[in-house]
């Protein structure tokens, strides 16, 4: 590495530390401090509130990278320009291309470590908070319950199934109430099978519990199925707890990308997908891959613009980089909006102001080069 690449570095560490800490904690603040007030006031224990804002951080503080990056190079470049270091080095002959180098690196190291927390921490510490939630909830209200389920499905034989529960519990992955109703290929009932609770065991099948009944679709055949088994006339469910998650769930933290391509492949091959969902889907799994890249650009973006001819005080790349980032989230909500509306495809909706941001570095970059 060049030592210009690392003088660069070196002035984006500092504003982009003190980026992560501002923006993230702005950003947890505005999304959590009315539900944590609530959790004190209801008299849920500090413990708990405590670990579940935990648990929930590393996800808004992903999301702040971007913003972090915008943050450093405004300042950092902002302070170069200044102090005139800027003129000093192109007088030496570096363009501004040239020094631009030690921004990228620094931004794609900065990518991919938002992307790889993205990819393994954030997935498993968002569905721990998200059941936590819930459990959160039916402590505050005792009459709560728990999400309604009513989802057709595809056995492990290739039959069809409607399936359906009063209530999921992502605490004990459990289905109460839960009745499924299993059809022919040609699409009448064969099996209807009834009970208190649905089980998910060892990460491997569902189980029966409580009163258990096997129907025949006449009537004729009435089994009574015992605790923790499941009938042997009906195959397996194709079909774990997280799939049922990523029947209603909006907030995609709680998938990987590798997660959110089966559930898209699962809702896919149901009879009758809920196509608004699975636009969700599909624009939160290209958004796993747009939110690094947009680290990448906000970073090459606000480096020529913290370039400036008059001196500044930090107020200013404070200002701009606000301005940019509200700019930049209305278009992507404004593409999230006709995704999942199916006006474009989700793919396009998730790279478009990526697109968009990349040529606008392009051009500042341009302008202050010439």
């Amino acid at each position: 590495m060049k030592r210009l690449d690392r003088l660069v570095i070196r002035e984006l560490l500092g504003p982009f530390g003190m980026g992560l800490g501002l923006f993230g904690t702005l950003m947890f603040a505005s999304a959590m401090l009315n539900r944590v007030t609530e959790w004190i006031v209801q008299g849920i224990a500090p413990g708990r509130v405590l670990e579940m804002s935990l648990l929930l951080s590393p996800a808004i503080f992903v999301r702040s990278g971007a913003m972090s990056c915008l943050l450093a190079a405004l300042l950092a470049f902002g302070r170069l320009s200044n102090d005139s270091e800027i003129v000093a080095i192109r007088a030496a002959g570096a363009s501004l291309y040239r020094i631009m180098w030690g921004v990228l690196i620094f931004s794609v190291i900065a990518g991919t470590a938002m992307f790889t927390i993205n990819e393994t921490f954030v997935p498993w510490a968002s569905d721990r908070a998200n059941a936590l939630s819930q459990e959160v909830r039916k402590q505050m209200d005792a009459a709560a319950t728990g999400r309604n389920i009513n989802r057709s499905i595809k056995m492990q034989d290739g039959s069809i199934a409607m399936l359906s529960a009063v209530d999921f519990s992502l605490v004990t992955q459990t289905l109460r109430k839960a009745s499924l109703v299993i059809y022919s290929s040609k699409l009448e009932p064969i099996w209807w099978i009834q009970a208190d609770e649905m089980q998910y065991f060892n990460e491997k099948d569902w189980r029966l519990s409580g009163n258990a009944w096997l129907i025949s679709a006449d009537g004729e055949s009435v089994i009574k199925i015992h605790d923790g088994a499941w009938p042997s006339q009906v195959d397996e469910l194709s079909l774990k707890p997280r799939n049922l998650l990523a029947g209603f769930v909006s907030d995609l933290d709680v998938f990987s990308m590798r997660q959110i391509k089966e559930e898209i492949d699962v809702m896919k091959a149901e009879p009758n997908p809920n196509y608004k969902q699975l636009a969700n889907l599909e624009f939160g799994y290209w958004n796993k891959l747009a939110l690094p890249l947009s680290t990448i650009i906000f970073a090459l973006l606000g480096a020529p613009l913290g370039i400036r001819n008059q001196r500044t005080g930090m107020g200013a790349g404070f200002a701009l980089s606000i301005v940019v980032t509200f700019g930049y989230i209305m278009l992507a909500n404004w593409m999230a909006v006709y995704a999942k509306g199916g006006a474009i495809p989700p793919f396009v909706a998730s790279f478009t102001p990526v697109v968009i941001g990349g040529i606008a570095a392009f051009i500042a970059m341009w302008r202050k080069n010439n």
